[in-house]
């Protein structure tokens, strides 16, 4: 066997033989280039301006219903109707705010990503 400097394949696969083509053919879409495009720095801008206020909105609003039911206990406890206080419809808005807030991604992802990806797919012939 010739020493080629490599270390030898261990779980079986393909031979050094079978792993040398032609770098064109091998060569996939240049991932730094559509980093740098146009076109992809808008989509990134476009998400940024909807995931970040979005997501600060998101904890503020959690940090706010914490802050609550830790230091306003008097005000929490404040019966809405029948045994059902502030704390309850506070803590059933929570999981609603989630659904609400996966919805409005799915719907901007939807409309005004899914599109711009797709056009950056064709441009590199994907």
């Amino acid at each position: 066997m010739e020493d080629t400097g490599q270390l030898p394949i261990m779980f079986g696969g393909p031979g050094p033989s079978v792993l040398r083509h032609d770098p064109a053919e091998q060569a996939g879409p240049d991932y730094e280039a559509i980093q740098r495009s146009p076109e992809f720095v808008s989509l990134r801008s476009r998400l940024r301006r909807f995931i970040f206020p979005m997501s600060l909105l998101f904890f503020a609003w959690y940090l706010a219903f914490v802050l609550l039911a830790a230091y306003a206990h008097e005000f929490m406890s404040t019966r809405v109707f029948g045994s059902v206080n502030v704390a309850m419809v506070l803590g059933l808005a929570q999981f609603a705010s989630t659904v609400l807030v996966t919805a409005a991604y799915l719907r901007f992802a939807n409309r005004r990503v899914d599109p711009q990806v797709a056009a950056i797919r064709r441009s590199v012939g994907r």
